[in-house]
């Protein structure tokens, strides 16, 4: 089965295809390397920009106003915070038009902790993303769900943010791509760049076919009657592990993966709570103003009288950074205990 890196890559193919991608940049994004996680290798329209964060945001608003269709990586999300006024800008494009002008586009980066990248690689950047107003914002937790959500990103016509969670790139997933050859190893020699010289490699991609997950549509990953927990990225896979052991405890978790931050699933969240009424909301961005502190507050605004239990947050430490040792990177992000710890303290206050 591909990893996550390899999903995107194909997606990206896919695109410079059948969907009008015209440039895909960004620092070593093109070739020799194709992505610091390869996510970009063999690339058709792929090439490498300054170490510029603000000239990359910058570039593929340009381009994009001029009729392209770019996609352009900030290499860690850790470095895209001195590019918040031109998001800005990209997402006004749209509505200060009247609906008028599109602007598609799509910028994707690494998130979150969980590679040991100490407190210049291992950022969240949920909360700040979803309060841009104009963009909408994804985030998969596996590989056929990235190719799904980026080809649909790469469908929409104004701006997407693709949130990849570092964790993950390397992660393999248990439901093949379309279009990928059945062996593995037949993969990687079509669309892995060899060690070494790469000056007359290119990749021989497989018949990839259209494959769209919803931009907005939440997942039920795992059906339950206690307690419902709402994440996104990593935690999804966490949280399905602390789920089967309070499962041998007869405590039945229901789990939402929301996959897209913006516009999401609050459709899916409301039928969830009001068949287990006590929900907690899981992330590892930190803690002050998190993006889950907006789904908690909503939730308790439209469902208070449905609820058993005070819904609750479990998020990242408010630090600046993610320390380097693993013990400290464990203390900073939510861990399967601490998810087991929530779960069972929600699932089991008196009604």
């Amino acid at each position: 089965m591909a990893n996550m890196a390899q999903a995107i890559r194909m997606a990206l193919a896919y695109g410079e295809k059948h969907l009008g991608v015209t440039d895909v940049f960004g620092e070593d994004v093109g070739p020799p390397l194709g992505g610091v996680f390869t996510a970009t290798q063999g690339l058709r329209t792929s090439w490498n920009s300054p170490l510029d964060e603000r000239g990359i945001i910058g570039m593929a608003y340009g381009i994009a106003v001029a009729g392209g269709k770019p996609v352009a990586e900030i290499q860690f999300c850790d470095y895209i915070f001195n590019t918040i006024d031109l998001l800005k800008l990209v997402g006004n494009a749209h509505w200060g038009s009247a609906g008028k002008f599109n602007l598609p586009l799509v910028v994707m980066t690494p998130v979150g902790a969980g590679i040991h990248g100490s407190i210049y690689h291992s950022h969240s950047f949920d909360s700040i993303m979803t309060h841009i107003p104009g963009w909408k914002v994804v985030m998969p937790c596996t590989p056929i769900d990235a190719y799904g959500l980026m080809i649909a990103a790469l469908k929409d016509t104004n701006p997407v943010m693709f949130m990849k969670p570092k964790a993950l790139l390397r992660t393999k997933g248990d439901e093949r791509i379309p279009g990928e050859p059945e062996d593995e190893k037949v993969l990687k020699d079509m669309i892995d760049a060899p060690l070494g010289d790469r000056s007359n490699w290119k990749p021989r991609w497989p018949e990839l076919t259209d494959y769209t997950v919803p931009i907005g549509k939440a997942k039920i990953v795992r059906e339950g009657t206690h307690v419902t927990c709402v994440t996104y990225g990593r935690h999804v896979h966490w949280a399905k592990a602390a789920a089967d052991t309070l499962a041998n405890e007869g405590i039945s978790v229901e789990l939402i993966d929301l996959r897209t931050l913006y516009p999401y699933d609050f459709d899916a969240i409301k039928t969830s709570v009001r068949k287990t009424r006590r929900v907690v909301f899981l992330n590892e961005d930190t803690a002050v103003t998190n993006f889950g502190e907006h789904l908690l507050r909503r939730t308790t605004e439209e469902l208070f009288y449905e609820l058993d239990a005070p819904p609750r947050l479990l998020s990242g430490k408010n630090v600046p950074g993610v320390g380097l040792a693993p013990v400290l990177e464990d203390a900073s992000v939510p861990q399967i205990a601490d998810i087991e710890k929530m779960l069972r303290e929600t699932a089991t206050v008196p009604a």
